[in-house]
């Protein structure tokens, strides 16, 4: 079945920086537009970046220029670089995947936490 687990979460600074993986499994991970999402707590969950198969990417505007999403379709893995982390970062990240940009998310992984200190 499809797995998707991310890892590289914790607890950091603000300021500090994590890279953030999501390793996938049980799919062809090369033609599925890979995204994160972010729950902020008491907040809707957000879409904070997406990477295509083709390697366009795409970011939410508050995160754009200090997150950086990119895939390695050799090791089945899709990261997320998070730089000038902020307190407002503070939340679940999950790793998503869709068969096709805009039509909604096929697999979900489990979230992992970021929370950054100030």
């Amino acid at each position: 079945q499809v797995q998707l687990v991310e890892s590289g979460g914790g607890l950091v600074q603000a300021g500090g920086s994590l890279r953030l993986s999501c390793a996938a499994s049980g799919l062809t991970f090369g033609s599925y537009v890979m995204c994160w999402y972010r729950q902020c707590p008491g907040k809707e969950r957000e879409l904070v970046a997406t990477i295509t198969s083709f390697g366009n990417t795409y970011y939410t505007t508050s995160m754009k220029g200090r997150f950086t999403i990119s895939r390695d379709n050799i090791k089945n893995t899709v990261y997320l670089q998070m730089n000038s982390l902020k307190p407002e970062d503070t939340a679940v990240y999950y790793c998503a995947a869709s068969q096709k940009y805009g039509l909604g998310v096929d697999y979900w992984g489990q979230g992992t936490q970021v929370t950054v200190s100030s």
